[in-house]
């Protein structure tokens, strides 16, 4: 089996808001075959500053179900090293959703490359920071 580009994604939630909303987005993306969930972990701090982590299934029954069919068989990657690690940073009583997601899109991007007689020679994530940059300078002009 062929997998695209492996990604970790932080998303911080003030206030402990997590809701679960996100999965209805994560339903069309993993749908249309543009990712794969492979693994979530939500990390809270509470006020006192302690961290938990909580796997999908120790999510409330609402969220569990939005999320459990979108997330592939492969859980479990993110370590909880990671995890605390991140949870450590976060602001009392907030937050986190730990994701690691395949471009699943870049497989039939890379087999249509293939398939014309070319090969992908670099496939590199430019931080969104730089791309403001480049614009802000662009527009400068």
């Amino acid at each position: 089996m062929s997998y695209g580009p492996i990604e970790l994604l932080v998303a911080r939630f003030p206030g402990n808001e997590f809701t679960g909303e996100l999965g209805s987005a994560f339903e069309v993306l993993v749908g249309t075959g543009t990712v794969r969930i492979i693994d979530f972990l939500l990390v809270s701090k509470d006020a006192q500053g302690t961290v938990e982590i909580a796997e999908i299934d120790a999510l409330s029954e609402a969220a569990f179900a939005q999320l459990d069919p979108i997330v592939a068989e492969v859980s479990g990657l993110i370590s909880e090293d990671d995890a605390h690690y991140f949870g450590n940073l976060l602001e009392p009583n907030s937050s986190e959703a730990l994701l690691l997601f395949e471009n699943a899109w870049v497989v039939q991007f890379a087999e249509m490359f293939r398939q014309a007689r070319g090969e992908i020679i670099l496939n590199e994530r430019v931080p969104h920071a730089v791309i403001e940059e480049i614009l802000a300078k662009a527009e400068a002009r």
